[in-house]
């Protein structure tokens, strides 16, 4: 397994702690633990996404999904239908899953629907207005009040460094 050192990163930039926690955890997840359900990110566009699950077996009750700040909680739990069927082999896995999915900052899910056994959640980047870039005038001197013309006192210049 490789490690890496974020300490020289920690001391140059400000502000990035939580994307060097999110690397650092992602490096010390188990294999085994990402690879069920299988799922898929895509861009769908500038500033939409969608996460398809395959959960093949499970209905639209047994499905799970919570949004809490930044993370995305996807969980599935079969329900007990063991009685109901005689299996002579079992292929399709209806094991319970949890899938977390850390969002960027004003990513919030818009829908989510199951079809043919694919869960698909369907997520947008809404940047408030107020974090927005915003352009800016340069106004001139004297648009601010700072000039160095002399002020005038009853209809006369006088210079203000003499008047001092």
């Amino acid at each position: 397994m490789r490690t890496f050192d974020f300490a020289p990163l920690y001391r140059s930039t400000v502000g990035f702690d939580r994307l060097f926690s999110m690397l650092d955890q992602a490096a010390r997840l188990e294999p085994s633990t990402q690879q069920w359900p299988p799922y898929d990110i895509e861009k769908v566009g500038e500033d939409a996404y969608r996460i398809t699950m395959a959960v093949a077996g499970f209905s639209q009750d047994e499905i799970e999904l919570t949004q809490h700040d930044t993370t995305l909680l996807v969980t599935g739990q079969k329900k007990d239908r063991e009685s109901e069927r005689d299996y002579l082999h079992r292929g399709i896995a209806a094991r319970a899953f949890r899938q977390t999915f850390s969002l960027a900052d004003h990513v919030k899910v818009t829908g989510a629907r199951l079809e043919n056994g694919l869960l698909a959640v369907d997520l947008v980047r809404e940047v408030p207005e107020a974090l927005k870039p915003r352009r800016i005038a340069i106004g001139s001197q004297a648009a601010i009040g700072q000039d160095n013309e002399p002020a005038r006192i009853d209809g006369r210049a006088e210079d203000c460094s003499k008047a001092a």
